[in-house]
């Protein structure tokens, strides 16, 4: 189950780091973000893009490992997916309601995934 989790999440990650690399205003425009000034672009794609790809390739080897290895790995992406599910949770209390989407939506993707890779380390 361990791999099979790893593996669901890494494909997320990949999806996102590729897509941001690749437009990063398209991924931000969902959280009302510009993208007009090219450090503003520098900064998704470092962090979105590179970030998400780095994930991914950290939960492949996850995935492709056994022991303390994987529990590491698992459990170090599992903690940081909660702790922006938690940041949102924050910005819920310190700042104006918002709609489902797109900010509750990824709450609830980040504390699943958060979830599962702790839960199957």
């Amino acid at each position: 189950m361990a791999t099979v989790t790893s593996v669901i999440v890494a494909v997320f990650f990949l999806g996102m780091g590729v897509y941001a690399l690749a437009s990063p205003a398209a991924i931000m425009a969902p959280f009302g973000i510009g993208m007009e000034d090219p450090r503003a672009r520098y900064e998704v794609r470092a962090v979105y893009g590179g970030f998400g790809i780095a994930m991914a390739g950290i939960l492949a080897i996850a995935a492709t490992h056994d022991g303390e290895l994987r529990s590491g790995i698992m459990a170090t992406v599992g903690v940081a997916l909660g702790g922006m599910a938690a940041g949102r949770a924050v910005a819920a209390v310190l700042d104006q309601r918002v709609g489902w989407y797109p900010n509750w939506f990824y709450f609830v993707v980040e504390a699943v995934a958060a979830a599962a890779l702790l839960l199957t380390m």
